[in-house]
């Protein structure tokens, strides 16, 4: 049934085509949760009344950050293409999507971090500091339990913006089902192919925001 409904669908290479993407999707993930996750600490502890107040460097860094994240996600691949064969001696594949995956990702990721610290109350931090803890303490301690699902949140909104990222990346030759969506459901037209490709896609992102809609529920009830 399944072949006179989808002729062209070749199931192994769907299934490793979501392979794929879950690897990039993962690999992805972890770096971008411990490079956006100090980045936005920092963010936070630089601006303005906070502990490690420093305007000039908070204006620089912000200013990089946003630089970033407003750069169209195909177009940053592009222009990372040497620094992705660089570290990862390719540009091509599931390795070279990683690189600019990360970076494209992990501002975005900061300020989501940055946006949930802020919303804790600052009576909580003056206390903290008038106790004599020190910032190192105060960002164990404090700001990371409080912000708890505020983070969880962010990571889970990152998470799927990685899977679109990773989908796009497909048109440069990152693999993964965008990579099948391009080659098969653009260039040859075959519809099926693309069907699958975004019911998959759109199972994964589901699947995403539930687990991370289960774990802030679970993080706030704590």
């Amino acid at each position: 049934m399944l072949a006179s409904w989808f002729p062209n669908v070749d199931w192994a290479e769907i299934g490793q085509g979501l392979l794929d993407t879950l690897t990039m999707l993962g690999g992805s993930l972890v770096l971008t949760a411990l490079l956006g996750l100090p980045l936005g600490v920092l963010l936070f502890l630089t601006s303005k009344r906070q502990a490690l107040e420093q305007r000039g460097f908070h204006l620089v860094l912000s200013l990089l950050v946003n630089v970033l994240r407003s750069v169209p996600f195909i177009i940053l691949m592009i222009l990372l293409i040497p620094l992705t064969k660089a570290i990862m001696g390719t540009s091509l594949g599931v390795a070279g999507a990683i690189v600019p995956l990360v970076i494209g990702t992990a501002p975005f990721y900061a300020r989501l971090v940055e946006t949930a610290l802020r919303e804790i109350d600052r009576g909580i931090i003056e206390a903290s500091q008038a106790m004599g803890a020190t910032t190192g303490q105060i960002v164990s301690k404090v700001l990371l339990p409080e912000a708890l699902p505020g983070l969880v949140a962010g990571l889970t909104v990152t998470a799927i913006a990685l899977v679109s990222y990773t989908a796009m990346g497909g048109t440069i030759g990152s693999g993964g089902l965008g990579d099948l969506a391009y080659r098969y459901g653009y260039q040859r037209n075959q519809n099926d192919v693309t069907f699958v490709t975004v019911v998959l896609l759109l199972v994964l992102v589901q699947v995403l925001q539930l687990v991370g809609d289960r774990l802030v529920v679970a993080f706030s009830r704590r």
